[in-house]
């Protein structure tokens, strides 16, 4: 299954995302994506169970404890998490879900398939909301250059 631009774009147009593994660590991706994501104006709610609140904003302990009508899930989780993870979104019937580059297993892929979610993976967030910055331009050009961008 290859990600198309249209699932980017429909992962992406809510606005509105939750992120399953903020980290309360400045250093790491799942708290750089989470701060870069809110920086470009979505409204993003961090799911973490150990923590109450992630620069501010409240934390949600786990997906099902999502308000209703959270449409977009970004999963930065380890990978041995991850399938958890899906099964709980797959529950609460949230359409869109991207698993970050590095989050994905085998069992997680295996969930979704054959169902009727937007599953994206193999990608970068950070290289696809725009505007797009840091070392994710450079690699976006690169993948631009050899056309391994989605279309």
């Amino acid at each position: 299954m290859k990600t198309t631009q249209t699932a980017i774009d429909a992962f992406l147009a809510p606005r509105r995302l939750a992120i399953a593994g903020v980290s309360r660590d400045p250093k790491k991706f799942g708290f750089i994506a989470f701060k870069e994501l809110r920086e470009k104006g979505f409204e993003v709610l961090p799911i973490n169970p150990n923590a109450e609140t992630i620069d501010g904003i409240k934390c949600y302990p786990s997906v099902a404890s999502l308000p209703e009508g959270v449409e977009s899930l970004l999963l930065v989780t380890p990978r041995n998490q991850t399938a958890g993870v899906i099964r709980e979104a797959l529950e609460k019937k949230i359409p869109h879900l991207w698993i970050q580059q590095m989050a994905e297993s085998k069992e997680a892929l295996k969930l979704a398939e054959n169902t009727s979610v937007n599953l994206i993976y193999k990608e970068c967030i950070l290289m696809h909301t725009l505007p797009v910055k840091s070392i994710h331009r450079f690699h976006r050009a690169i993948k631009g250059f050899f056309g391994l961008l989605p279309k």
